[in-house]
């Protein structure tokens, strides 16, 4: 297994830590600023992988599958973790994991005919808009310039999971329709 692909799966091991820390009180008030340690490590794992695989001709198969895996693991336990606190309403997370499962039910029909579907551009900006997204939502910086901040953030991932979407179904609507690319 190479780097990029084991950072994949670190990021992967790091998400039920994060949840502990964001649900919990175990380390008192450090708990907020734990949980969002490891939510930035993680999101910059994301990151790394990606420029290291690039960089050094490492893209898998493995990688192209579960690195976006991992992201939909990472920023979809992070958005429930902030639902349950009360710091993002739950209809957007909910349009926001419909696409994820929606993109993921294009994925498998598309392994099943021997084609993995790498992440788009419109799915990495709207990955890394969520993940800025959540690290201001957990901050919870209360003040009213950081509340239109959050409001900016959560509506700007709500439009981008919506763009990416489209640009999935529309480069990939043979998978859906035929069920081959």
């Amino acid at each position: 297994m190479n780097l990029p692909n084991k950072l994949t799966v670190i990021r992967v091991v790091m998400i039920p830590f994060f949840v502990l820390f964001m649900l919990t009180n175990l380390a008192g008030e450090g708990s907020k600023f734990i949980a969002l340690g490891i939510f930035c490590i993680a999101s910059f794992t994301d990151f790394l992988d990606g420029y290291i695989a690039r960089k050094n001709n490492l893209v898998t198969n493995f990688g192209k599958f579960m690195d976006p895996l991992a992201d939909k693991l990472l920023v979809c336990s992070a958005m429930i973790c902030l639902v349950e606190i009360g710091r993002l309403p739950a209809w957007i997370v909910i349009i926001i994991i419909s696409r994820e499962f929606i993109i993921s039910g294009f994925r498998l029909v598309a392994s099943d005919n021997g084609i993995v579907i790498a992440a788009s551009y419109w799915g990495k900006f709207k990955t890394v808009s969520q993940m800025f997204m959540i690290i201001v939502l957990i901050l919870n910086l209360n003040h009213s310039i950081f509340e239109t901040v959050e409001i900016v953030l959560i509506y700007t991932s709500l439009v981008l999971t919506v763009l990416s979407l489209i640009d999935y179904i529309a480069k990939n609507k043979s998978v859906l329709f035929n069920g081959n690319i």
